[in-house]
């Protein structure tokens, strides 16, 4: 049994005790609650924190655990009516990215996902690396605005081409660097070019933002250079958006042709592009450079996050830009957030500079090379009928459905019968031209899971 769900378990366990008892009643000792559950002194610890967290048990040092008294009776449910009026029409709508968020059920087969199995996770590492971080003197002071400058000039080398230190600025993760990017380049009202179809997150910061996101159809080879340098001149928009490295939802790579011609695109709208390099890490052969490496304008304003090769709470990441545009993005990063937290820009720097992190990512190639074939081999076998990419890197492959089939109700359908995935259609910024799936092979806990996924599935599709 996993530690938090050991700690799950004796709570439930002391919280019914604790609604037995009376007001000021004390709990058996913490020795004696180790005897009698056989759980660690940790775990006897953290579950009557949660329980005194909800306000059940008050604890007094060197006296012990006690009853907590009643809460009264519950009063009528106040009228909250007047707040539709003043709040007005809702302009933030969460249900894309909290349903990608939202845990699996127990028994799921779980074929989708954007972040690592806890076992590939560097959990170990980053311990390690955040105890040290935490020792320094200085671990809860003020960071450098911009961000530490060890940090900034590791991810100024990383990207490589003419990136300096100085054109980087440390942000609190992937999507918080979206937010802070659209908005320090487009005013509310303008239109933004997206890839066809595009990561979910994007679409929700753009429309919260009140952007209108115009879709740019993607191929095997990444986003259409012929139908983007339509799409800028039939909007008037002077921004895109696209992942040219492993793209979500599609896993396709930008081909090196295709890259020069984005660039020539954007150049001719007096357009700047945003490079999304979130997946640089996970590549099972080698990735191109990232595109602002080939820009000597100042043209790519890039976004690096770790998050995706560490862990989901390690929420740090960089934006690179350079020229005025770099001005405006720490302004409005200064303003929204102020700085990302020291300790986790230490826990990160001491992460990537130790001996262990070239060898997770090691770990981590080795392991997605091998889930993304074992799942290919599960879909070869059982689910001929689709039409699958075989992507060189990040978590997610792109099932073509046959016509006919509603992906929406396939992926809740499949839901039911066990195995997660996820419906192409909401990945689209406008009407889908086919249905598909996403398939991911990161989140699920062996490859057995995924074949039993994919077992699952196909009974349903066929059914």
């Amino acid at each position: 049994m996993k530690h938090d769900s050991s700690v799950a378990a004796l709570a439930g366990i002391l919280r019914a005790d604790v609604r037995r008892m009376g007001p000021g009643e004390r709990l058996p000792s913490s020795r004696a609650l180790v005897e009698r559950h056989r759980v660690s002194p940790v775990t006897v610890s953290r579950a009557l924190g949660v329980l005194a967290a909800e306000g059940l048990v008050v604890t007094r040092p060197g006296s012990g655990a006690f009853a907590a008294e009643r809460a009264g009776a519950a009063r009528e449910p106040a009228d909250f009516g007047w707040q539709a009026v003043t709040l007005g029409d809702r302009s933030v709508d969460p249900s894309g990215v909290s349903w990608l968020l939202t845990p699996a059920p127990d028994g799921v087969a779980v074929l989708s996902g954007g972040y690592l199995h806890p076992a590939l996770q560097p959990a170990r590492a980053l311990a390690t690396a955040a105890a040290r971080a935490a020792r320094r003197p200085d671990a809860w002071e003020m960071p450098p605005l911009g961000g530490m400058p060890g940090l900034r000039a590791w991810f100024a080398r990383t990207v490589g081409g003419a990136v300096s230190p100085a054109d980087v600025v440390i942000t609190s993760g992937g999507q918080q660097s979206l937010t802070t990017v659209l908005r320090a380049l487009l005013p509310p009202g303008v239109p933004v070019l997206v890839e066809s179809p595009t990561y979910l997150g994007v679409l929700a910061v753009a429309r919260a933002s009140r952007l209108h996101p115009m879709p740019v159809p993607v191929d095997a080879d990444g986003v259409r250079p012929d139908l983007l340098a339509e799409a800028f001149a039939m909007s008037g928009a002077r921004v895109l958006y696209t992942q040219p490295t492993f793209h979500n939802p599609t896993g396709t790579v930008l081909s090196p042709e295709r890259r020069e011609q984005v660039l020539d695109v954007a150049r001719a709208a007096g357009a700047f592009v945003v490079e999304d390099d979130f997946a640089r890490h996970l590549g099972v052969d080698a990735p191109p450079p990232p595109l602002i490496a080939q820009d000597a304008e100042g043209r790519v304003v890039h976004i690096a996050s770790l998050t995706k090769a560490t862990a989901p709470s390690l929420r740090v990441a960089a934006v690179i830009a350079r020229g005025p545009v770099a001005e405006r993005i720490r302004a409005t990063q200064l303003v929204e957030e102020f700085f990302p937290a020291r300790p986790l820009q230490e826990t990160l720097l001491e992460l990537v500079s130790s001996p262990g992190w070239p060898r997770h990512l090691r770990a981590v190639r080795d392991a997605l090379r091998s889930r993304r074939d074992a799942l290919l081999t599960a879909l070869a076998r059982d689910l001929p009928e689709l039409r699958v990419n075989r992507p060189a890197g990040g978590f997610h492959l792109w099932a073509r459905l046959p016509d006919g089939v509603d992906d929406t109700a396939l992926a809740e359908a499949a839901l039911r019968a066990g195995v997660l995935v996820s419906a192409g259609r909401p990945f689209f910024p406008a009407e889908a031209p086919a249905p598909h799936l996403r398939i991911s092979y990161g989140r699920a806990a062996s490859e057995q899971e995924l074949a039993e996924g994919v077992r699952r599935l196909a009974a349903v599709l066929r059914s």
